[in-house]
């Protein structure tokens, strides 16, 4: 997706819309609208694998989004919808209802984060393909960011920088000759005919500023395997990178030394059972951190305990219903994201099938399963023949915890109420008419583990064809999403399309 050729097409509001979004609200689900799409895709045009967007993240602000592609660029938006619609603060505390919009980006700027490498020493290609993005804290009006492909980690620092422009000239530009010299006789310091009363400098202006960004450091050479997180810390100074077999540790300043933490590799490969998939900082708790396995487990860990942690604090794992088990089963078990809700009282998980949420002070099993395309229970050998069951869904929550969406096929997306009490499951497209595909299941009754929690599969739907009762397109893959931290707007991939929604 290239950011800069696409300015991004709006979708406008009306009282019609508040309407459907009452309405909805009063139902319990939200109505989600289309805001924007970047690199629309024409009808019948071919998409570069380049183009192929491959990680999306908001920071913490939501006002900036960043978007990198397998072609190893970053496209940075950023928000231009003004808060108070230009409507002054006295008018503000005047009116008794909230004002309804609905966030705007524009295209802010784009570089080049990674090339494709080649190690020698293993006769390996590295791919440019962009694997993760996380912001860190801003400076000095200042953006900074950690990008990563397979090996090496760079942050980046995008600042805008003056232009500067000759705005007055000593003589008429037109009068100038192609040398520098003016018009009149042979020798170039002569005189124009008139004369010239005084020497005067050129006048140099820097009104307009434009977007620059620096590589501030490379965090390379600490990784044999390819990289598939980067978390920043609550400190704000160290960050982890996890591969499939450790998890580093580094100090942002520090770009030559790291730490290595959690090490999972075996003294034979033979005995290796189980590979990191997912590692994550706790939002708040600078000592705490998480990571997901290829077994379907979530071990949390405590910094303070020693400096390798061999030993989790809490293991959280789903009990195996006794006479379940399949050939498919280990491999659809593996998680492949996970993410700390803004409070850090919740993870929340994303295995083939399902959503699965946890409280952390709860290790007997989730507090919550969704079923995201359970219709595919029935298809899963052909799934398992063209490799689609390996596919790396991600997950994300929104800012209050309230509600939970991940990507399925077809380019269909899907959110959950996280409500003890709510039904909502909501299936949409990544499209201009994101509802085109709108599926209410209901939720199965919940079975309550005690009076702290509570289990519920809800969204299961049980047809061997999508929600829309099409055949399921496994080419059309919407692995990547981000909720802003603030507001109900999800950002979303569809190949190299970037939409955006909001409700």
């Amino acid at each position: 997706m290239n950011g800069g050729d696409d300015g991004g097409e709006v979708a406008g509001s009306g009282r019609g819309e508040e309407k459907v979004k009452a309405a909805a609200a009063a139902a319990g689900a939200l109505e989600w609208k289309f805001a924007q799409v970047f690199g629309e895709r024409v009808a019948g045009e071919e998409v570069q694998e380049v183009d192929i967007i491959s990680a999306i993240e908001f920071d913490q602000s939501g006002d900036h989004l960043a978007t990198g592609d397998r072609g190893g660029r970053i496209v940075l938006f950023e928000r231009t919808d003004a808060k108070d619609h230009g409507i002054s603060r006295q008018e503000l505390e005047k009116m008794d209802f909230p004002i309804s919009r609905h966030p705007e980006f524009r295209y802010k700027t784009e570089f080049q984060s990674h090339e494709p490498e080649f190690d020698y020493l293993k006769s390996l290609e590295i791919e440019e393909k962009i694997n993760k993005i996380t912001w860190c804290q801003p400076a000095n009006s200042a953006l900074f960011l950690l990008s990563t492909n397979d090996k090496t980690i760079k942050c980046w620092k995008v600042h805008q920088k003056k232009v500067k422009k000759i705005t007055t000239m000593n003589v008429d530009p037109s009068r100038m000759m192609g040398n520098g010299s003016i018009n009149g006789p042979s020798n170039g310091f002569s005189s124009p005919s008139e004369g010239v009363t005084s020497l005067r400098l050129p006048l140099v202006s820097s009104n307009e500023t434009s977007s620059v960004a620096k590589c501030r450091r490379s965090y390379a050479h600490a990784h044999d395997y390819h990289i598939n997180s980067i978390s920043i810390n609550s400190d704000g100074e160290t960050f982890i990178s996890a591969d499939d077999l450790r998890i580093n540790l580094w100090n942002l300043e520090i770009s030559d030394q790291s730490f290595n933490i959690v090490d999972v590799k075996p003294e034979t490969l033979e005995d290796l059972t189980e590979v990191i998939t997912s590692a994550q900082f706790h939002p708040t708790h600078c000592n705490t951190l998480a990571y997901s396995s290829s077994k379907g487990f979530i071990r949390l860990f405590d910094l303070r305990q020693s400096a390798l942690c061999d030993r989790h604090v809490k293991l959280f794992q789903e009990p195996e219903v006794p006479g379940s088990r399949s050939f498919f089963t280990d491999i659809i078990a593996s998680i492949s994201d996970i993410k700390f809700s803004k409070d850090g009282r919740h993870i929340l998980s994303r295995d083939y099938m399902t959503l699965k949420l946890w409280d952390i002070n709860m290790d007997s099993g989730p507090v919550a399963t969704f079923q995201v395309h359970d219709y595919l229970r029935s298809q899963l050998i052909q799934v398992y023949e063209n490799d689609w069951i390996f596919d790396k869904f991600e997950c994300c929550m929104s800012g209050d915890g309230q509600r939970v969406a991940t990507g399925s096929y077809s380019h269909l997306f899907r959110v959950f109420g996280c409500a003890p009490e709510s039904t909502e499951a909501t299936t949409l497209e990544a499209s201009k008419n994101p509802m085109r595909k709108l599926v209410q299941a209901p939720s199965r009754p919940s079975n309550s583990l005690g009076s702290i929690t509570r289990v519920g599969k809800r969204g299961a739907e049980s047809s061997g064809v999508d929600t829309n009762g099409s055949t399921t397109d496994f080419t059309a893959k919407l692995l990547h999403l981000a909720w802003h931290p603030t507001e109900n707007s999800i950002a979303c991939a569809a190949a190299n399309s970037l939409y955006m929604f909001y409700a």
